[in-house]
């Protein structure tokens, strides 16, 4: 027996108004992959990415909107593929930027689509996904689609700011089940094997170069809608305890390789806590040296714990409106990648300091308050992390973040 809407109007999308314009939102994302031919034995790194999608729907010209016979509306969408299009971030293991794309030679076609017949939201959310994933040195393709499914409750299915990707705050690159949050959504054909790829962007050989796998990030994104994007390089030092002594490393990050930070401000217009401004660290990539923790360490943002926090006063009524210089404070989740084992912070550090313009060059970011132990995956403690300073360099600051830059 089929489950109707309770309220006894049944609903279509066409009661949503929607605008024949492709919805072109912000969005973050995590990819896990496993480095090297071999799944089960190759070395995991759960990759912070960010970009700039477009997303073709009903009721621009080609797509549909329909109702089943049972009574399911749904409509039709299409992730396209533009030179500015797509998401990007660092790697570790590469030590290099890594782009995904979408392939332009295969359709990457989706649909929007009630749960319960006759009532829009919750909704299931579905692409077909084929992609492309390019560094300095490699161009990647996979065999198999790539099925992405979420549930979402609105269209664009922008997630509430500052808020995870998970319903909880996992610790570790995985394996482990995943809970996405609603508005959130994942790869569910996992692991896929990623080969080399001809000029046709087919994938060539049987040998792969790396996997995308079922978790910790299974090809997990959401969309979000800042008021502005800051994208920008930086340089700085973190202090450890570590084995007794004190530890000092030096640290830079270029974001024209997707390291350094990015930084998303949403103004009042964009969440619902009142006056003010947030902040979100959505992705920082730095890099060092440490003799002492094995070799070349890299500091990240933590993908399932968010680092969240405010600009200005908190009075503001738009962004507009914040006075420079201004203060700048994120409580930051942060992770550290050794050449060993990746270290997860076990409580957000303050870190704040002087914002002297939108421009954000020159922006010192240091350690306020309490310190954070460093831990394993379970849980055992390596280290604290007692200092951290971040000078922002050049900055691309605008209102979209486009793949190519």
């Amino acid at each position: 027996m089929e489950v109707f809407a309770l309220s006894g109007v049944r609903e279509t999308y066409e009661s949503l108004n929607l605008e024949p314009k492709p919805i072109r939102p912000h969005i973050l994302a995590a990819a896990t992959v496993v480095f090297g031919d071999d799944y089960y034995s190759g070395r995991r790194e759960t990759i912070n990415l960010s970009g700039f999608v477009q997303l073709n729907k009903w009721p621009m010209p080609g797509f549909e909107h329909k109702v089943d016979e049972k009574g399911y509306a749904e409509f039709e969408t299409e992730l396209i593929s533009a030179p500015e299009v797509g998401i990007k971030g660092f790697s570790y293991e590469l030590d290099d930027r890594i782009q995904v794309l979408s392939n332009p030679f295969l359709p990457n076609s989706g649909h929007v689509r009630q749960i319960v017949p006759g009532k829009n939201f919750p909704a299931e959310f579905y692409i077909r996904r084929f992609g492309i994933l390019e560094s300095s040195t490699l161009r990647l393709a996979h065999r198999n689609v790539i099925d992405i499914y979420g549930v979402v409750d609105s269209v664009p299915p922008f997630k509430k700011p500052l808020t995870g990707p998970y319903n909880g705050k996992p610790r570790g690159d995985g394996p482990f089940e995943v809970a996405q949050a609603v508005n959130v959504v994942r790869g569910t054909t996992l692991p896929e094997a990623w080969y080399p790829s001809n000029d046709n962007n087919e994938p060539v050989g049987i040998t792969p170069n790396l996997f995308f796998a079922p978790s910790a990030g299974p090809c997990m994104s959401m969309l979000v809608d800042p008021s502005m994007i800051m994208q920008t390089s930086l340089e700085g030092r973190i202090s450890l305890e570590f084995n007794g002594k004190t530890v000092h490393v030096d640290l830079a990050g270029d974001h024209l390789k997707a390291g350094g930070a990015e930084v998303l401000l949403f103004g009042p217009d964009k969440h619902t806590e009142g006056p003010g401004v947030l902040a979100q660290l959505a992705r920082v990539a730095v890099v060092g040296h440490s003799p002492e923790l094995g070799g070349r360490v890299m500091l990240r943002a933590s993908w399932p714990r968010v680092s969240g926090g405010t600009l200005g006063t908190g009075s503001e009524d738009s962004l507009s409106r914040v006075s420079f210089p201004s203060d700048l404070h994120i409580d930051a989740e942060f992770e550290l990648v050794t050449p060993r084992e990746t270290l997860y912070a076990t409580n957000a550090v303050h870190i704040n300091g002087k914002l002297r313009d939108m421009d954000a060059t020159g922006t010192e970011l240091s350690l306020d308050g309490t310190d954070t132990a460093l831990v394993t995956t379970d849980g055992q403690a390596r280290g604290r992390l007692t200092g951290v300073t971040l000078v922002m360099r050049e900055a691309i600051v605008g209102e979209t973040a486009a793949v190519n830059i």
